[in-house]
This record gives C-alpha cells, structure tokens and sequence, in this order.
C-alpha cells in the first residue's frame, strides 16, 4: 500500500511540475496575433508519453489554465482555449499506454506531429469562436496564416518527435534508478 501511495505521490509531482514548465513557456511564447510560437505542449507530450493519458490531460489542463489565468484572466472562452493541450495531452498519453509505452522513434515522431496539428487545428477554431463572441473576426485574421501556422506546427513536431524518444528514455532510466 505504501508503495503505490509513493507512486501516486510522485506522479502528482511529476504532473505539477510538468504543468508549471507548460504554463511557463506559454507565457514566454512569442505572441504574434494570430500566430503564437511556443512549447509549452513539450512537457504535455512528455508527461503523456510517460505516464499516460489522465497525466498528460492534467498537465494539458493545468499547464495551459496557469498560463490562461496569467496572460489573459478569466473569460468566456478561457476553457476553450486550455481544450486543444488537454485533448492532445489526452491522446498522446492514450496511444502512448495502448503501446505498452514503448513507442519506437518513427512511431513517436508520427505521434506528436499529429498532436501538434491537432493543437494547430483545434486552436483555430478556437480562435474563430472566440473572434466570433468578441466581434473581432476577419476570415484574413482567423484563416490567413492558417498555412504558415501549419508549416509551423510540423516543424515543431517534427523537433518535439526526434527529440522525446531520448528524453523519455532517459527520464525512465532515471526513474527507474531512483526507485532501487
């Protein structure tokens, strides 16, 4: 009982931890407009990856509400906002444990592009609902970089996939190392 208590204990940690890097490099992102260039889906990924769907869902979720409270406060579609990390924190970590967690690099490089244009994609609606309800859309604003935030967001998958296969190994190694 103890052990899984630890386990449980450290997974929250973990979790915490990897929301707070999400919340942060949100906040350092690049903002320009229509377009953000950041990495907080990083340690969602990451989490997701390790520990599954619920650990990568709540640093999605709690990662990007941080960041939402901070940047912008509370509005109307601040949940609208925090959806497309959590769903693709929830994905991931979904795909991730259906595989035993052991995903090859090509299968992992697959996998975060895909959650990367979901994020790209679902943020664009977002962004049209949100224009919509605070009367600031534009179709140019909304849809006309649409194609450079997808190159984007493929090259940021692309980064994400080479790289998290390394990192999670190591982080388990670690992990593993600790826990003897």
């Amino acid at each position: 009982m103890q052990e899984k208590h630890r386990i449980s204990t450290h997974r929250l940690c973990m979790d915490a931890m990897l929301a707070a890097l999400c919340a942060v490099l949100g906040y350092v992102s690049l903002d320009l407009g229509n377009m953000k260039i950041t990495f907080e889906s990083l340690p969602i990924l990451l989490g997701a990856l390790m520990f599954g769907p619920l650990d990568g869902l709540a640093a999605g979720a709690m990662g990007t509400l941080i960041y939402q409270l901070l940047r912008y406060g509370v509005s109307v579609t601040t949940l609208l906002w925090i959806l497309p990390y959590a769903l693709a924190g929830l994905a991931a970590g979904w795909y991730a444990k259906r595989r035993g967690f052991a995903l090859r690099g090509t299968e992992t490089l697959v996998l975060v592009m895909a959650c990367e244009l979901l994020i790209t994609l679902l943020n664009t609606g977002v962004m049209y609902v949100d224009s919509k309800i605070y009367g600031y859309y534009s179709f140019v604003y909304i849809f006309g970089s649409l194609a450079m935030r997808l190159v984007l967001c493929l090259a940021k998958g692309a980064a994400f996939g080479a790289v998290l296969p390394r990192l999670v190994r190591s982080l388990q190694a670690l992990r593993r190392r600790a826990a003897v």
